[in-house]
């Protein structure tokens, strides 16, 4: 058995945050008795979410983790702090891998149905009861309420002690009484006769007496719960599968290189600094930045982005991801629990564990269900006691027992939680990181879009356009020329130059003489020519001149947006080279997707009005507010919510960090900075404007699932109450309609996990 983790000992008066492991809860009151109890110690806010059996609990003042475990286990639960596992690729700290219940649960469940079924028949059909049978179903269900629902008299006499009510309390309650009925008609009334018959009907029969036994109430109503539980167990791990196959991406082990010899060891034993070796087929352990080889790399696991990305000495790449060519050399840049992979287990993690508005609702509910049901049922078996005009107590029984059976409120406690697990869950293998529940209600509100150009709609990288010389020079020329001169430069648009030549086959030569004139331009020898490159200013001081041709280009580039680089040699002006930040290849497609949800995109940018539109207009936005500072673009956000719009933010720099706060939702390129990202509900991992529809998508999707498992489990006690209430409803299928419905509320959840991409 693993050895307990040391629980830290925070100091007196710092704020704290842990996350506990919680076991025994069996329905959604379990989690509000809980953190009702916690809530009460001074300086501790805690939410306990029964889906994942986890509980979340800031505490501060005097109050220390092993305090809040003692606290949980005075409630009659069990408490404790994650252990930890072994990190893949620097996923580090993920917590242990908690026991799986489903096993001993469908073992009770076998042994239990084995038993039932012949007690079930023997009830329901008549022809197959014979002299004595109701001794042999006495035999048959007797392990069964025993032995295969100890489970609920255990936690319900655990409840008790604490003075507390669950839906073990009901079961239990329910499945004794039928029993301890039965034994009674059987020792002391009517039913032990030889000879004794009775049928099975939806509506119990009136007139039996203390002839009516109910041992096929005791023994299904068991089996029925037993499978419910099963059923709600295995779909729970599933609905959490995502987050852990996601934990598990990372190697479990590296080639690293010290003193230029390779090494294989732990993935958890590197440091940052390392240099690591990644053959291909391997995957990268941990984030890092390339030193050597040149490679592709496939993030599709991490991203779901399906197309790997080319990559070279100087690209950073993330741990978990996999190197589908190439030989490279990574020095490691984070390790452990910093790393990306991390992260965005933390994230979901948390999203997980969080609880939305509709789900908070649903607990206060619970908290409060089962002791009015528990008073209902008393009201029920006196009401049928005064009133019954045949056989009160055997029909104020079966009311009493049908309203504690189908009140249990699961599907209730299932509904939001399940939903959110999936939901969440499954934007983690698109690349979409939603923080936290309450992120989903935005996603329903939101009517305006609001788009940073700069890396969001566009690359954020510089790229060769269009080259137009003179009459008397070629393209091959003037593109030589310009740009071997620029290759010694480090600007943005001379690397864009030079990469755009080299990407055409030009061999490039390193210039002489090479002087740089900050803001206007460079100038050096190449090929015995003086070559002079930048602004047309610079050229003018030169004394060259553009001809028509060239200022024709230059009105040109200029109209389109692009940056016009002027470029002249042997005392004259021979070519305009243009570049440009070009549009991402999914932006059109992801404009039109939005429009197609019901929203209005807007480009927010701080670049000229001209070169805005010229953007705008090749993805299809007809708003357009440019020349806006990092300032200015809160401003804007905040007067297009003065005017009624609930509005989302898309952005990826440090000047989108504040817009992003402000917005209703604000959506990070996880391509952009560290402090965008941290300021934003929703990171698109890729950096893709069509994750930015799918994260709108799911969503909604999302929300759409918990509002159905909502109305479902609302309706199912709505409808069913007043009919066990009437004596209209046998209770062993009160048992059975209790169980589908959460087996009901779980299998709808998992229907998210076949949303698909917008791209798929």
């Amino acid at each position: 058995m693993a050895a307990s983790p040391t629980i830290p000992t925070p100091a007196a008066g710092t704020s704290n945050e842990i996350q506990l492991d919680i076991g025994g809860m069996t329905c959604a009151s379990c989690a509000a008795s809980i953190e009702k109890k916690l809530n009460r110690m001074d300086g501790v806010v805690a939410t306990v979410n029964y889906a994942t059996e986890k509980a979340k609990v800031s505490y501060t003042g005097a109050v220390t983790p092993a305090d809040l475990i003692a606290q949980v286990e005075a409630t009659g639960y069990i408490a404790r702090v994650p252990q930890l596992r072994a990190p893949g690729a620097g996923g580090g700290n993920a917590p242990a891998v908690v026991e799986d219940p489903t096993p001993i649960l469908l073992r009770r469940l076998i042994l239990s149905a084995a038993l039932a079924v012949p007690v079930i028949a023997l009830a329901m059909i008549p022809s197959l009861q014979f002299d004595r049978w109701q001794w042999l179903s006495l035999t048959l269900t007797t392990p069964v309420i025993t032995w295969g629902a100890w489970p609920f008299h255990r936690a319900a006499w655990a409840n008790l002690r604490h003075a507390a009510a669950t839906m073990d309390t009901l079961i239990s309650i329910g499945t004794l009484a039928a029993f301890g009925w039965s034994l009674y008609a059987l020792f002391i009334g009517h039913a032990g006769a030889l000879s004794m018959r009775h049928g099975f009907s939806i509506r119990p029969e009136r007139g039996m007496g203390s002839s009516q036994i109910y041992f096929e109430v005791a023994a299904g109503v068991t089996v029925f719960i037993l499978a419910g539980r099963y059923f709600e167990a295995r779909a729970k791990r599933r609905a959490g599968a995502a987050l852990e196959a996601l934990l598990e991406l990372g190697a479990k082990d590296v080639a690293v290189l010290r003193n230029d010899l390779e090494a294989r060891i732990p993935v958890d034993q590197l440091v940052v600094g390392d240099r690591f070796v990644v053959r291909p087929g391997e995957k990268i352990a941990t984030d890092g930045i390339i030193e050597q080889g040149r490679s592709a790399v496939d993030a599709s696991l991490l991203t779901g982005e399906p197309v790997p990305v080319d990559v070279s000495p100087g690209d950073r790449v993330t741990g978990a991801t996999i190197n589908t060519s190439g030989r490279i050399v990574v020095r490691a840049t984070r390790v452990g629990a910093d790393t990306a992979l991390a992260q965005i287990g933390r994230m979901v993690e948390d999203a997980q564990n969080g609880k939305a508005d509709v789900q908070r609702l649903a607990d206060r509910v619970s908290a409060i269900f089962v002791p009015v049901v528990i008073a209902l049922a008393f009201a029920t078996l006196g009401f049928w006691l005064t009133t019954a005009t045949q056989d009160r107590a055997a029909t104020a029984f079966t009311a009493a027992v049908a309203v504690l059976i189908i009140a249990c409120p699961c599907a209730l406690g299932l509904a939001t939680p399940t939903a959110l697990m999936v939901g969440t869950g499954r934007g983690a293998q698109l690349g979409i990181l939603i923080k936290g529940p309450e992120i989903l209600e935005s996603t329903r509100q939101v009517d305006t879009i609001v788009l940073d150009k700069t890396g969001t709609v566009t690359t954020g990288a510089m790229a060769l356009v269009e080259v137009v010389t003179t009459d008397t020079t070629t393209e091959a020329e003037a593109l030589f020329l310009a740009a071997s001169l620029e290759s010694a430069s480090e600007h943005p648009i001379a690397r864009a130059i030079a990469a755009g030549a080299v990407a055409q086959g030009i061999e490039l030569v390193d210039p002489e003489a090479f002087t740089n004139t900050e803001g206007l331009g460079v100038q050096g020898v190449i090929d015995g020519h003086i070559v002079v490159a930048g602004r047309e200013r610079f050229l003018t001081e030169w004394s060259l001149h553009l001809d028509n041709r060239l200022s024709a280009a230059r009105d040109v580039a200029e109209a389109a947006g692009r940056t016009a680089i002027f470029v002249g040699w042997d005392g004259l002006a021979r070519a305009v080279i243009s570049v440009a930040d070009t549009v991402k290849p999914t932006s059109a497609d992801a404009i039109a997707e939005l429009r197609r949800l019901g929203l209005r995109p807007i480009l927010l940018t701080g670049d000229n009005e001209r070169a805005a539109r010229a953007i705008a207009a090749q993805v299809g936005i007809d708003e357009v507010i440019a020349e806006v500072l990092p300032a200015g673009k809160v401003d804007e956000i905040r007067r297009l919510q003065a005017e009624g719009s609930a509005v989302a933010m898309a952005g990826d720099g440090v000047n989108d960090a504040a817009a992003l706060a402000q917005a209703d939702l604000g959506l990070a390129m996880g391509t952009g900075s560290d402090a965008a990202i941290e300021a934003s509900d929703i990171t698109l991992v890729r950096g893709d404007l069509l994750a930015a529809v799918d994260a709108v998508r799911l969503s909604r999707a999302t929300l759409r699932t918990i509002k159905a498992n909502l109305f479902w489990a609302f309706a199912y006690n709505i409808a069913a109450l007043p009919l066990a209430a009437a004596g209209l409803l046998n209770p062993m299928l009160a048992g059975l309609a209790m169980a589908l419905s959460s087996v009901f509320v779980v299998s709808n959840s998992l229907r998210l996990r076949r949303f698909r991409a917008t791209s798929a």
